[in-house]
């Protein structure tokens, strides 16, 4: 607003005055201005002014001394630099054009394509790929969104008890309600009772157990915990090579210091403890390891460990003094033949005290994988072993920060680990539609390592389980040359190349990491059959062109 005092004019902004004598007297175009801003109002906004004038007016106050110019507080040069090193290549450049691919297929006057539709292989998305969902738990979760389905008889019993347990443990009876930090009391309760199954009788503790927003959640949570210290002490996060991106960029996120470890891609992608050694050794010149990660089954390089690799890690652990970071949100996804999933707190507790009293354990499952594929609902959960009760408290209080995971998710959570039992009305058909979901997924599996390893210039192990296979890709030195002129990883120019010409969706090797001089990519195996089988067919003949163009 305009006023005076002492003949200079007075600029108000709330309860803040900028006196200069800008003008000698007040400008046409605020006298002709209409609406007036009232001289006499004391708090009118600068942006009542038509906005070149207002620039002009904050130009001239800076120049007289009485406003700094300035720019926006929010810049990239002056944001979170961690948050300038996170990349995550699953939804990353490649991603992004084949949204872009997909709006110019649907325009009426579109860019004319040599496909029909993108088929994104990119990512773990089983429901976005056709998978439908297991009826079980989309009937409980109905119920407990709209209760009024309690009363209707095309529900079974046995989906209506699920319900009214969950809902009983809502505040209000209402799954609307904020639950309890670490996850609604019977969900946790049962989260327990599933790994004591599980696990051959192993207890586990309903307050070990917090329900998470995915694993994902629980994931960052614990790497928030461990993060420590400055220069040489700082956290070092001991991850394998192939890694899934998350932990990659959590690790940047949280200014941790990422410490490599590589999987013997010869062996079927196996971990070796020398390469463990190795890695280690090497870190401790620069940074403080404290967390070793594991991902089993592996993603994204489809591995299964044995419980003798297991072994082996929980000993490296125990003699390094590492917290173990066990990522199972695969543990039904086990295909090939004499694979077989063991859980690390299992194997800890059958190796006797020494370990299980001693190696500090967090364990990850989540909704989003296996037959489930409820990726949406974001529930999860996770297990701490041994934490010091001390930090237990700050964990406690670290997830009350965010209130609640998603109630939805958390109730989605319980029907996995508190499915349909034998007797039930509902167990018939869960059983053949969870058999249904995995044995095609087996079936795909095998269909995928067979086709790729007939492409010359195409290496596939075994996808022993997870959800994705993991090629090796053999490049022309010519495309190598050409992808590194456009300043581009040669494996991400091969997949943009693949996306444009032949609308498939993958995501590069050197998003996940690789050794130096190796290339890969990553696809899933989700889609159904038929087209799995037309993906893999327009690839074979997309690699056998793309060979011969650039040799």
């Amino acid at each position: 607003a305009w006023g005076f005092s002492g003949g200079q004019h007075v600029l108000k902004w709330g309860r803040c005055e900028a006196y200069a004598a800008v003008y000698p007297t007040v400008p046409d175009w605020v006298l002709n201005f209409s609406p007036l801003p009232s001289l006499s109002s004391p708090h009118r906004n600068l942006s009542a002014f038509p906005a070149a004038q207002s620039e002009h007016l904050q130009q001239k106050m800076s120049e007289n001394g009485a406003l700094p110019l300035r720019g926006k507080v929010l810049t990239v040069d002056t944001m979170n630099a961690n948050v300038k090193k996170v990349d995550y290549a699953v939804r990353g450049p490649i991603v992004q054009r084949a949204v872009q691919i997909e709006k110019e297929l649907k325009e009426v006057q579109g860019v004319k394509k040599p496909f029909e539709e993108v088929i994104k292989a990119n990512i773990g998305d089983a429901h976005a790929m056709g998978q439908r969902p297991i009826t079980f738990f989309r009937q409980v979760i109905a119920l407990c969104t709209y209760p009024q389905l309690l009363d209707d008889n095309k529900f079974p019993e046995d989906a209506k008890n699920r319900a009214r347990r969950i809902l009983q443990s809502c505040g209000g009876n209402s799954i609307g309600a904020y639950t309890t930090s670490q996850g609604i009391d019977c969900v946790r309760h049962d989260v327990a009772s599933y790994i004591q199954r599980r696990d051959g009788g192993i207890p586990s503790d309903p307050d070990n157990i917090y329900l998470t927003t995915g694993a994902s959640d629980g994931i960052v949570t614990i790497l928030k915990l461990l993060t420590a210290g400055e220069g040489r002490t700082r956290t070092g996060v001991m991850i394998s090579i192939p890694q899934y991106p998350l932990y990659s960029a959590s690790i940047a996120e949280l200014g941790a210091v990422q410490i490599n470890y590589y999987l013997n891609e010869e062996k079927c992608w196996s971990l070796d403890i020398s390469e463990l050694q190795r890695s280690l050794h090497a870190a401790r010149e620069h940074c403080n390891p404290r967390v070793l990660c594991i991902i089993n089954p592996g993603n994204p390089t489809g591995q299964v460990q044995s419980r003798q690799c297991i072994e082996d890690v929980i000993r490296f652990a125990a003699k390094e003094n590492l917290f173990l970071m066990a990522d199972e949100v695969y543990q039904d996804n086990v295909y090939a033949e004499g694979c077989e999933f063991h859980s690390f707190k299992k194997v800890l507790f059958e190796m006797g005290p020494e370990y299980s009293s001693k190696v500090e354990l967090a364990s990850f499952h989540s909704t989003s994988k296996c037959y489930m594929g409820e990726c949406g609902f974001r529930g999860g959960y996770m297990e701490v072993i041994n934490m010091d009760p001390e930090v237990k408290a700050q964990l406690t209080k670290l997830v009350s920060v965010r209130l609640c995971p998603p109630a939805p998710g958390q109730a989605l959570m319980d029907l996995v680990v508190n499915s349909p039992q034998p007797g039930e009305p509902s167990y018939q058909t869960f059983m053949k539609e969870r058999t249904a979901v995995l044995s095609a997924l087996a079936e795909k599996a095998k269909l995928t390592e067979e086709i790729l390893n007939t492409v010359p210039g195409i290496s596939c192990n075994p996808v022993q389980g997870a959800m994705y296979s993991f090629p090796r890709i053999t490049l022309p030195e010519r495309a190598i040359n050409e992808a590194k002129a456009k300043g581009q990883a040669p494996d991400m120019f091969y997949c943009m190349k693949l996306l444009e010409e032949s609308g498939i969706c993958l995501v590069p090797g050197s998003g996940f990491g690789q050794r130096e001089g190796t290339y890969h990519f990553r696809m899933t195996i989700l889609p159904p059959t038929d087209k799995l089988k037309i993906m893999l067919n327009k690839l074979k003949e997309f690699h056998q062109k793309f060979t011969q163009q650039y040799s």
